[in-house]
């Protein structure tokens, strides 16, 4: 049995296309007798193509009594062969083959997310011990080792920081789009990066209990728990078998013709069923491809035309990802807001942190005047920057960082600023020579497109909701401005994988699209994950069903109808195609169609179910 099984899976996909141009040639030759041979040509098509469908017929029946719309094709087959009807036979086998070809295409391959996740997990640590500082293999740390993380380093193990001050890029658990400040008592997560100071920190969560560990398993076991869906004419077989072979032998019986029993398992052979719904989904695939999404799973369309939510991840994905300075305030009447703006570029100009090359990258684009540059520079990890721009001790960083050097605030205008704290927003505070000057905002942007998208798929009556990492304030501002009215916020990938189960759970198919690889989990369980291709980590695109290459968040609701209208499509394919069988049975029991020309009529039906489904290739909503 594994022989036969090692032989069907030879040459996969490339060998199937080879079958199917030799035999359509032999196909060609044995109804036109092109050219005279000693056997008749159809036989080529029939070895090349009907003996794997047999053998496939047999394994099933054997391993597991599974019944498929192979084993009525088996008998098709095995029954024209018999009363010599051979290029019936050829026929019916080429046409099931090229459908059992479009299926393959349309299931994706092995993926490799899962082996890219393994590759984030630190391979060293440098623990402390009696004075000395010793690199070990991460899976030897133990729960209390003090270990020591350098710039640049990924946090081997979960723990807390015992001392130091530094910057953490938490991107890979939380997908928040700035390094987050941390400090002594802060937690840290393994697979996190340490962006600018050193710290020490004691280890609290090791090995298989890591962060990193964990998001690792919530992919594999949302990868297996995946349900796949049964194709249509697989479901119905058992019901078709019964009812082909019991009209056969009606037939025979009282007619007493084998010609006509034949007839009807011919023109019962399921190829049009088979194609219904392969066919519409090879075209569909076509139609998303040129509005720039990229279907790596067969079947993911189908599962998105049934989703009732679809679950938006907030950074990178309803805004880019990039925080861009959104106002400048003076505090300071010396000093204007363009020369503020222009202090703090300067400050700002060596600065590798994030927040200090957007606020470089801000002023360059709004003004044609280059930053001045600073006679001293300090990067403080955690605080901010220090700077000796014309003569002045710039400080650019947050409220401690002016506090340490002793600077006041107006209460006031203090409140003012930090307004837009409570609005998802970040201040960047201006001090000269320890007097505040005042302040930048930064937040991240939203995109032009996210508003109309958001609005566009409410109106095909799916619900969106917001599941981020980042602060409940960020995402709280950007739901109301979107008009999204759930919304979860600080979620860690296992929480948003409980939300999307307790989704599923109240029967609500669920869609997730996000961009990084704290989504990966998310993306893996739902129902439909789709990934941002162009910003997106490789991991989160791995994980997903579609990627959206080029980011155009503004046809996810073309996706989403596009979805809906093959199913329509399919459902049709399928009343057709069962119409058209049961016509044909009715001929074939009278003694009108033969077996030839019964696979000629419903080798037809399966060619205008091929048509039918082509127009889904160019098919878009009118708005």
């Amino acid at each position: 049995m594994k022989k036969l099984e090692s032989f069907l899976e030879w040459g996969g996909i490339k060998k199937d296309v080879i079958c199917l141009v030799v035999s359509g040639v032999a196909l060609l030759i044995s109804i036109f007798h092109l050219i005279p041979l000693p056997f008749d040509a159809a036989w080529v098509a029939i070895i090349l193509c009907g003996v794997p469908i047999v053998l496939e017929a047999i394994i099933g029946l054997v391993t597991a009594f599974d019944i498929k719309a192979d084993v009525l094709v088996s008998i098709a087959l095995i029954a024209s062969i018999i009363i010599r009807e051979d290029f019936a036979a050829g026929e019916v086998a080429f046409i099931m083959q090229l459908g059992a070809l479009l299926e393959d295409l349309t299931v994706a391959k092995a993926r490799a997310g899962i082996e890219k996740l393994v590759h984030l997990t630190p391979q060293t640590a440098r623990v402390l011990a009696n004075g000395a500082e010793t690199i070990v293999p991460a899976q030897q740390v133990q729960v209390g080792d003090v270990i020591r993380v350098l710039p640049g380093e990924s946090v081997p193990v979960d723990g807390v920081i015992l001392s130091g001050q530094t910057s953490i890029n938490q991107a890979v658990m939380t997908g928040e789009s700035l390094p987050v400040d941390k400090t002594v008592g802060d937690e840290v997560s393994s697979g996190t990066v340490n962006q600018f100071g050193s710290f020490d920190m004691q280890a609290t969560k090791v090995g298989e209990d890591s962060s990193i560990q964990r998001m690792i398993r919530l992919v594999q076991s949302a990868d297996a728990g995946k349900a796949k869906i049964v194709g249509i004419a697989d479901r119905w077989a058992t019901w078709i078998v019964v009812i082909a072979l019991t009209a056969a032998a009606l037939t025979w019986i009282i007619s007493g013709e084998i010609i006509r029993a034949v007839t009807i398992l011919v023109v019962f052979c399921p190829c049009a069923l088979v194609l219904a719904t392969p066919t519409a989904i090879m075209a569909a695939i076509g139609n998303a491809t040129k509005h720039g999404f990229l279907v790596r799973e067969g079947d993911a369309l189908e599962r998105l035309a049934s989703v009732a939510k679809i679950a938006f991840d907030k950074t990178g994905t309803l805004t880019y990802g990039m925080p861009e300075v959104q106002s400048v305030e003076s505090v300071h009447p010396q000093y204007t807001k363009k020369a503020l703006y222009s202090l703090a570029a300067a400050a700002e100009l060596r600065s590798e942190h994030p927040l200090g090359k957007a606020v470089v990258r801000c002023y360059q684009q709004t003004t044609s005047d280059a930053p001045q540059q600073p006679e001293q520079f300090q990067m403080i990890p955690g605080r901010g920057v220090l700077a000796q721009i014309a003569g002045k001790e710039i400080l650019a960083g947050n409220r401690e960082l002016l506090q340490e050097h002793q600077v006041t605030f107006d209460q006031q205008k203090l409140a003012q600023a930090e307004a837009y704290l409570s609005q998802g927003c970040t201040v960047i505070y201006l001090a000269a020579d320890q007097e505040w000057i005042g302040y930048l905002v930064l937040a991240d942007t939203l995109r032009e497109e996210s508003a109309g998208m958001i609005r566009r798929i409410k109106g095909l009556g799916v619900q969106p909701v917001l599941l981020t990492g980042d602060h409940e304030n960020a995402a709280n501002t950007i739901a109301q401005r979107l008009g999204v009215q759930e919304v979860h916020a600080g979620c860690l990938p296992e929480d948003k994988l409980e939300w999307i189960g307790r989704y599923q759970e109240a029967g609500q198919p669920v869609c997730m699209i996000g961009d990084g690889v704290n989504d990966a989990p998310a993306l893996k369980t739902a129902n439909v994950g789709i990934a941002m291709g162009g910003i997106g980590s490789d991991i989160a695109v791995d994980a997903a069903d579609i990627a959206l290459v080029d980011d155009e968040v503004k046809e996810l609701p073309h996706l989403l109808a596009l979805s809906k209208r093959m199913m329509t499509t399919i459902k049709c394919n399928l009343v057709f195609s069962m119409a058209l069988n049961f016509l044909a049975i009715i001929l074939a029991i009278t003694g009108v169609l033969n077996p030839v020309v019964g696979a000629l009529v419903h080798n037809a039906g399966s060619v205008l179910v091929i048509i039918n489904s082509a127009f889904l290739l160019k098919w878009r909503k009118r708005t």
